[in-house]
């Protein structure tokens, strides 16, 4: 016991006498304190949840200042994967049976003489710089400028899941009951009442904690190539602000368990079909201008016929797209994320070309062939260019390696183009009537173009396919070991179907009028097969970034 307060004390950092106050004395009584009496002081008092008295010192005692925010810290080195934590936050947020907003995974190594397993746990990083955030169009999301905690907006969200795409952690779950996606909120209601989250509350070890950071150090760490644990995906996309501490240091060498495990991911059917009806009712609109600036005269009487059959595609494509949603009633807030997301530019760029197709047609119907009709047709096309642009962006954006720009850009006006070229020309042909004079050269030199075309583009994409099976330094290595082991039999059907559909073709050459027109129609029908099928590898044979060592 100290003296009384006004006898003098020996402060024990000066080793000198001196008086002091009754503040000064209580303060060097409790640097004095063992840990007994210290857990003494905090059972006797009443003003905290029972439970507080195990999970106290996990949680930070103030509020970040400005330019902090608060975070995730996970000690490796104690953590058993018991899993104590996936449990905890399952039951305390009342989890579907099979929705996580926490995982545990591991990383493995092997040095001379030492085997690493390592287990890690993880939850939302609570970017600085959220993928879902500023992917999703609809604000549904939220990250508060105080605590820095990224919340979901349930009651906002319209179940389009770009943001299960954007976020490179697989944080976010998309609830096909609710129609919506979920994630971990760091039991936000719970730190505003001074209690823990459940992963923190739950872990036997006190593996996991709540801690302030800086938002300048974060951005700093997550520069040159940083990343959270081996097999985590480049810290400097999102800036992630969990922090994992090992006395073992970066885990050097270590790789993810699971990342021999390639398998296929959803295919978004309504997406599938949507691509392609939208970017071949696009493409009709191109050829239909490039056809009336070089031959005013041959597509005049096809111009309405051509318009209409491009804007009925269009919306047929539009509607498919709804049924991706959870709640496509809500899809009309899509202008709060035009800042942002791409997806909202993408609704934006094909509802403006809805419009545009429609203005043209009416002009082609009102006054075929006149100056103004054209003109809105050429806008209509400039629009639909603009359109699946947007289109190639939303996925370009997510950082996926078989989604890059290059792919990506020759898939999608791949399909622009060699459904276009067809669906146009035969639309005109069969209801614009050229003169008989010119519909064997016209078909022809359709056929000639289509058929080099499909070439270069589904030969392309194969000879891509080799190169990238062949070299595991390529991005699309991963992918192409997808498509060989999940996909061989649908890669083979599409060659077949594209053989099937350039024999089509050839025979086309040899006929002339209607027989001729049948040929072709048979062709078109084989090459949008063969674009849903390529749609279907585009979403399947993916790799999706996630944390590393999951299932």
């Amino acid at each position: 016991m100290s003296a009384p307060p006004s006898a003098p004390v020996l402060p024990p950092e000066t080793g000198e006498w001196d008086g002091v106050t009754l503040v000064d004395q209580l303060l060097a009584e409790q640097q004095r304190l063992t840990a007994v009496e210290r857990f003494a002081q905090k059972h006797a008092r009443t003003d905290f949840p029972v439970q507080s008295r195990y999970y106290r010192d996990l949680v930070p005692l103030d509020r970040p200042a400005p330019g902090q925010q608060y975070a995730f810290e996970v000690d490796l080195d104690s953590c058993s994967s018991c899993k104590a934590c996936v449990s905890a936050c399952h039951s305390l947020n009342g989890l579907e049976e099979n929705e996580t907003w926490r995982e545990v995974g591991f990383v493995i190594g092997k040095a001379p003489g030492v085997v690493l397993q390592q287990a890690v746990t993880t939850a939302c990083h609570h970017c600085v710089e959220p993928g879902c955030l500023q992917g999703c169009p609809v604000a549904a999301y939220d990250k508060d400028p105080v605590t820095g905690i990224v919340r979901h907006l349930d009651d906002q969200c319209i179940g389009c899941q770009y943001c299960t795409m954007k976020c490179p952690y697989d944080v976010p779950k998309y609830s096909e009951r609710l129609g919506i996606v979920r994630k971990c909120d760091m039991c936000h209601g719970r730190l505003a009442a001074g209690e823990a989250p459940a992963c923190v509350q739950a872990c036997p070890h006190e593996a996991i904690r709540i801690s302030v950071v800086s938002v300048p150090a974060v951005r700093a760490e997550a520069g040159a190539g940083a990343r959270l644990v081996p097999g985590a995906f480049d810290s400097g996309y999102t800036v992630p602000t969990t922090r994992y501490r090992s006395r073992r240091g970066a885990l050097d060498g270590a790789q993810p368990a699971d990342s021999h495990r390639l398998h296929l991911e959803p295919a978004h059917g309504p997406l599938m079909v949507m691509l392609v009806l939208t970017q071949g009712s696009a493409g009709m609109l191109a050829f239909l201008a490039a056809a009336d600036a070089a031959a005013p005269r041959l597509t005049a009487r096809a111009e309405f016929p051509v318009l209409v059959g491009a804007l009925a595609v269009l919306l047929l494509g539009l509607a498919a797209s709804t049924l991706h949603l959870g709640r496509p009633l809500g899809a009309w807030r899509f202008f709060l994320g035009l800042r942002t997301s791409w997806m909202s530019r993408e609704i934006l760029a094909f509802g403006l070309l809805a419009a545009a197709a429609a203005g043209a047609t009416a002009a082609a119907g009102l006054a075929p062939a006149s100056p103004l009709a054209r003109a809105a047709v050429v806008a209509a096309a400039l629009l639909g260019a603009a359109a699946v642009f947007t289109s190639v962006m939303i996925y370009v954006d997510t950082r996926r390696a078989l989604w890059r720009l290059g792919p990506t850009l020759r898939r999608f006006f791949g399909t622009f183009t060699s459904v276009g070229l067809l669906a146009a020309g035969l639309v005109g042909f069969w209801f614009g009537a050229p003169p008989p004079a010119a519909a064997g050269p016209l078909l022809r030199g359709l056929a000639v173009a289509s058929l080099a075309l499909a070439a270069a583009i589904h030969g392309g994409e194969l000879l891509g396919w080799r190169r990238a099976l062949r070299d595991p330094a390529n991005p699309a290595h991963a992918s192409a070991v997808v498509v060989r082991r999940h996909l061989r039999g649908l890669s083979r059907a599409r060659v077949a179907v594209g053989g099937v559909s350039a024999l089509l073709m050839v025979v086309s050459l040899g006929t002339a009028g209607g027989p001729a027109a049948a040929w072709l129609a048979g062709a078109l029908l084989g090459t949008l097969v063969g674009a849903v099928l390529e749609r279907y590898v585009f979403f399947t044979a993916v790799v999706a970034y996630r944390m590393p060592g999951g299932v």
